[in-house]
């Protein structure tokens, strides 16, 4: 490498690094609890089921959106998700198909009763004001991607550190770090040293967050093709007025995709469905296939079976980068890994704030007794010449 090609890199690291890294420390900070979200949910959780016997029978999901309605006169349901390993829906309701988020009201609700146990709708609380932080900075769409475009630059600011450490370590050990040289070359070793260790994790979680912030225009696009595609036949025809039973429904998709489990039902009218039908979303029943949904179409109207076709490439990546993301497809060890991942990027980012602020009083520090120094030498000058 020429040194103009250095200082090309160099550049690029410097200044992708300086626009990205503050927003970067918010996500890293804001990533932290989000890592260990089950756990703290579960801690704080007021949906706690009471004791039945175990043969309970389950009531219907009819039942369960009957129950949401009844608790919210005059909204209509949305969508309906399935707890994990418990007898509990999620039921969300709303005024209108596709209302604002903070008009939706979520029912986790016990199928073995129709009881509601507790109110999703903790808008306020500290997860949810992580959550919105680590998404969109309470900015809906334009703060998702602009946070995805901040992503970008923190991948070219770690590809750009990558080519410039390669002739720095021609003069030094790997994990060398110069302690007793001063502070700032003490730094400069760690922020080279853990920018390496780390710099897979970096990879990996920074294009997955990048991936993670085009779900809004992926889904339109999805929308646009594929589901156009499958409900071709019901092209013009309004919402239906009466639903058909979500519980025949769910059996239905079931029965066409054998070994499958649902995973939500998205009523018509919503973003994940057509104007005219129930969309299951179906997910295999194999740790390997857990994360890849499936949506299954059911006439909303008759309750027939309409269509089912496979997640395109780019719903897949978009699928599967979520828990690449957060780390929670491996247990707790795993969102250990990740949370200490998360701090020794906390480090390095933090490390190079204080490089560039320590370099810019160096430098500044530098040019000042430059200047006293001229001003000595010509004042010295002026003497001599009297």
């Amino acid at each position: 490498m020429t040194n103009r090609t250095i200082r090309i890199w160099t550049l690029i690291h410097k200044w992708t690094s300086l626009i990205c890294t503050i927003f970067m420390l918010l996500l890293c900070l804001t990533g932290l609890p989000l890592i260990f979200h089950d756990e703290i949910e579960a801690l704080t959780a007021e949906d706690t089921l009471p004791p039945m016997p175990a043969d309970t029978p389950l009531k219907s999901l009819d039942d369960a959106v009957a129950s949401a309605l009844a608790t919210y006169p005059g909204e209509r349901p949305l969508f309906l998700s399935f707890d994990v390993d418990r007898p509990v829906v999620n039921v969300t309701t709303g005024p209108g198909a596709r209302p604002p988020v903070s008009q939706m009201h979520i029912s986790a609700i016990d199928l073995r009763t129709t009881r509601i146990l507790a109110d999703l709708n903790d808008d306020d609380g500290f997860m949810h004001v992580m959550l919105r932080l680590h998404v969109d900075l309470f900015a809906g769409l334009p703060g998702e991607l602009f946070l995805g475009f901040m992503g970008f630059l923190l991948f070219l600011a770690t590809l750009s550190g990558v080519v410039i450490y390669a002739p720095f370590m021609r003069k030094l050990s790997f994990g060398t770090v110069r302690a007793g040289r001063g502070r700032r070359l003490k730094w400069l070793d760690l922020h080279n040293m853990l920018g390496i260790v780390t710099l897979m994790w970096v990879v990996v979680v920074g294009l997955t967050g990048v991936i993670n912030t085009l779900s809004v225009p992926l889904v339109a696009y999805w929308r646009a093709n594929e589901l156009a595609a499958m409900i071709a036949p019901y092209e013009g025809k309004p919402v239906p007025e009466r639903f058909a039973s979500v519980d025949a429904a769910v059996r239905t998709a079931m029965e066409a995709a054998p070994g499958m489990r649902p995973q939500f039902v998205a009523f018509p009218g919503v973003r994940f469905s057509s104007n005219h039908h129930y969309a299951v979303w179906l997910k295999g029943a194999t740790p390997a296939t857990n994360r890849i949904l499936t949506p299954a179409l059911i006439d909303a109207e008759t309750g027939a079976f309409t269509d089912m076709r496979s997640m395109p490439w780019y719903m897949l990546a978009l699928r599967l980068s979520q828990p690449l993301h957060f780390g929670d497809y491996g247990g707790l060890p795993m969102k250990v890994l990740w949370a200490v991942l998360d701090l020794l990027t906390i480090v390095i980012l933090g490390s190079g704030l204080y490089l560039w602020i320590a370099r810019r009083r160096h430098a500044q520090g530098r040019a000042q007794d430059h200047a006293a120094t001229g001003s000595g030498l010509r004042a010295t000058a002026g003497e001599a010449a009297e």
